[in-house]
């Protein structure tokens, strides 16, 4: 059986469930995972073998906004440093062979330097978080980033499209059900039109729950909505069903008439994956999060119009999308391994 060590980035929940997706399609090898947070949390209560070990900095979020993102960026940078030292610590005691990353570069930059082959998973070839004077120090970052993507001896890239130089494009990359959508209602207890809200593994999309509550409270429909709230948030909220913080996402939008979320990449995937009408609204200045809404047709001011997007939304047919690309994904880790 071969052993793989598995850095995850713990920024936002979406890093470790595309990455519980593929080891699901691994043969005959266990997997180690590194990674903190909410992140870890998930792999625990899903009985994985994980370190929880990383401690990412929190995007400061007002009304939907982020603020300070250089001040942001410069605590990423120390975090950074702070994990090279903890991968670098952790691959000397476990001799791995392959070490397998989700946008976690610093153990990237270990693995390089300890000449173990890397695979690279990622959707982010740059960041554009600041601008003036601060870009360029975040310039500076994206040349290091670049570089170390280079050395990948693998990068996979969960879109479609053609493979070129070392990355290797294999479609979206999803969680899989093996229950039905009927029965998923049934577990859930979903029996009216239902209105999933999810803000993902921190407290920064607090402001869509509140707004999005508000909104379907004034809805003139019989629409129960339900609370993904996630780890980090302490607030209560009356009279609606919340969830709190879940491992299994993927199955509560399938479930769903609707989703309203913020924009992460590995929700988005999972929405079109399952076909459930989904309204992204994007913090403002997060330049991620806004590229994914605008390829959904969204944009921040969408917040405005939040009644009339979900009554749409409401009345959209189902389209499910086929996608292998945790499988194709898990093939290419495992080949480079053999």
């Amino acid at each position: 059986m071969k052993n793989f060590d598995f850095f995850s980035s713990p920024i936002g929940l979406g890093h470790v469930t595309r990455d519980i997706a593929i080891v699901n399609n691994f043969q005959d090898a266990s997997t180690n995972f590194v990674t903190g947070s909410g992140a870890a949390k998930i792999l625990e209560k899903l009985n994985y073998n994980v370190q929880n070990v990383y401690n990412p900095p929190s995007f400061i979020v007002e009304n939907g906004t982020l603020k300070n993102p250089a001040k942001w960026l410069w605590s990423y940078y120390k975090y950074y440093k702070d994990c090279k030292n903890i991968s670098e610590n952790i691959l000397q005691k476990s001799n791995s062979k392959l070490v397998i990353s989700d946008e976690d570069f610093a153990s990237l930059t270990v693995a390089h330097k300890m000449k173990i082959p890397t695979v690279l998973i990622t959707d982010v070839f740059e960041t554009r978080f600041t601008k003036g004077i601060a870009s360029f120090f975040e310039k500076k970052m994206n040349e290091s980033m670049q570089g170390i993507i280079k050395k990948c001896d693998v990068v996979i890239f969960p879109e479609n499209g053609d493979d070129k130089d070392n990355i290797r494009k294999t479609g979206p990359i999803v969680r899989q059900t093996g229950s039905s959508r009927e029965e998923l209602r049934k577990k859930f207890g979903f029996e009216k039109k239902t209105v999933v809200i999810s803000i993902g593994g921190t407290s920064a999309g607090l402001f869509l729950i509140e707004k999005a509550l508000e909104t379907i409270s004034k809805i003139n429909q019989d629409i129960e909505a339900v609370l993904v709230s996630g780890p980090a948030v302490g607030k209560k909220f009356e009279n609606v069903k919340n969830l709190g913080f879940v491992d299994n996402l993927h199955e509560l939008i399938f479930a769903a008439d609707v989703l309203v979320s913020l924009a992460g990449k590995s929700t988005v995937d999972e929405a079109n994956a399952y076909g459930t009408p989904a309204i992204f609204i994007p913090i403002k200045g997060h330049f991620e999060q806004e590229d994914n809404a605008r390829g959904q047709g969204f944009e921040y001011e969408d917040i405005s119009r939040l009644e009339e997007l979900i009554l749409e939304k409401l009345e959209e047919k189902r389209s499910q999308t086929r996608t292998d690309g945790a499988k194709v994904a898990a093939g290419i880790i495992q080949k480079l391994a053999s």
